[in-house]
């Protein structure tokens, strides 16, 4: 194999709920690692792609191969034989990496996992491009916030007491039941812990397929106590948000079950959190960098203009109800690194991923990396220095994507206290 350690060019999307021109990160990394990129000021920039998904692949920077044919040429030396032996794939990278710069909600939505994706690519291609699972790990660039998971419930219990126009859109009997019925302190997998999940999937069930004239009566009813009494709402934060989203999507099913039945999230510079496949989640506002098993499929329940298949969505969701802070990665040294600067591990619970954010705090100085079991994509958002292996020496500023094979020990070389990269990689064990 020729190169170990190469530049590649990563493509962007344009999704409207993307920040505008060069507020965006996207925007702002995309042309300053590819100077032909012009900026257009009044359009959006939502995400970058890093990686082999057939929709945006990345290109080597010198050659303009695509990565996907790059790995297909030596599929062992660019994934590790472990890799293709367990994924199975030969020109495809198991994770797909991203950064996104959110302005306006996205669609609240849950990915199916394998069984799902496999049925529902087949009886409906158009709507389930792929036959793979998506869970997926946000890290916070910027201050973040976003719906994660359903809230505690003892807090929706609280809120079928505190605001009509919920009860009204759940129902008298199914309201009373869930508000009688459940146990607050259930041991996971318990018989306690079942009837919670089923009574909630009673309540979002509901939700989700009232009529549109109930949603938008209530809708409007809910905005106005928002704003003429934001006291009867228990979380101090939730009226504003409720106010906000309703201008972006006026009327909306997803001030429901969003705004009140799923956690409010907010997350600072390097918190991160995971959604598994089947928890319902949407990202509200700011900057992360993504990693999600490399999949598009997407069932959607609000805040979107788009397909929403409600059937399958409130029939596959895992109906967890952990608090946000439950839901937020802990975090870890990096043990396979040493030297200046500090390596922070975030590991989530699945097999197609991991990611290292790479920071110099304290100066300029280098950072060295044992070979990895797997091939990694490195991306710099802040700062600049080189990335170094064996002769090779590549210059590494916002925006710049790396490719980095299995087994290619590396140096980060910092040439200031900014520079900060993150890295996802898979390995097989």
């Amino acid at each position: 194999m020729s190169t170990r350690l190469f530049r590649l060019d990563a493509g962007y999307q344009q999704y409207d709920w993307g920040k505008i021109g060069s507020s965006s990160a996207v925007a702002q990394f995309a042309s300053h690692s590819d100077p032909k990129v012009v900026i257009e000021e009044g359009k959006p920039y939502a995400e970058l792609w890093m990686g082999t998904h057939h929709k945006v692949p990345s290109l080597n920077h010198d050659s303009k191969k695509s990565l996907r044919d790059l790995i297909a040429e030596e599929p062992v030396e660019m994934l590790g034989d472990g890799n293709v032996e367990k994924f199975g794939s030969k020109q495809e990278l198991p994770f797909l990496f991203k950064v996104l710069s959110i302005e306006k909600v996205l669609s609240i939505q849950a990915h199916p996992d394998k069984t799902l994706a496999k049925r529902l690519h087949l009886e409906d291609p158009k709507n389930y491009p792929d036959d793979n699972h998506k869970p997926e790990m946000a890290i916070a660039v910027t201050d973040f916030e976003g719906f994660c998971g359903f809230k505690p419930l003892a807090e929706i219990a609280d809120e079928l007491q505190r605001i009509p126009e919920l009860r009204n859109v759940v129902g008298e009997a199914i309201s009373s039941d869930f508000i009688n019925k459940y146990t607050a302190s259930a041991q996971p997998g318990s018989k306690e812990d079942l009837l919670n999940k089923e009574l909630l999937q009673s309540v979002f069930g509901q939700v989700m397929r009232a009529s549109e004239e109930k949603i938008v009566t209530n809708a409007r009813a809910l905005i106005k106590r928002a704003s003429n009494s934001p006291s009867d709402f228990n979380k101090k934060a939730l009226p504003e948000l409720l106010i906000r989203l309703n201008k972006q999507f006026p009327d909306d099913v997803g001030l429901f079950c969003g705004g009140l039945l799923l956690n409010h999230c907010v997350l600072k510079a390097g918190e991160a959190i995971f959604l598994r496949a089947k928890d319902p989640h949407a990202y509200i506002s700011g900057d992360i960098i993504e990693c999600m098993a490399a999949s598009d499929n997407v069932v959607r329940a609000g805040f979107t203009p788009k397909f929403k298949d409600v059937t399958n969505l409130v029939e596959m969701l895992t109906y967890a109800y952990d608090s946000v802070e439950d839901q937020k990665m802990k975090l870890e040294e990096f043990s396979r690194s040493s030297g200046d600067g500090k390596s922070t591990l975030y590991n989530p619970p699945i097999e197609e991923f991991a990611v290292v954010e790479t920071t110099f705090v304290d100066g300029a100085g280098v950072r060295k990396f044992d070979g990895l079991d797997g091939p990694s994509i490195v991306i710099t958002t802040k700062g600049s220095g080189h990335v170094q292996t064996n002769g090779i020496k590549l210059k590494a500023e916002p925006g710049f994507v790396f490719f980095i094979a299995p087994q290619t020990p590396v140096e980060f070389i910092a040439a200031d206290n900014q520079f900060t990269t993150y890295r996802a990689f898979v390995e097989p064990n």
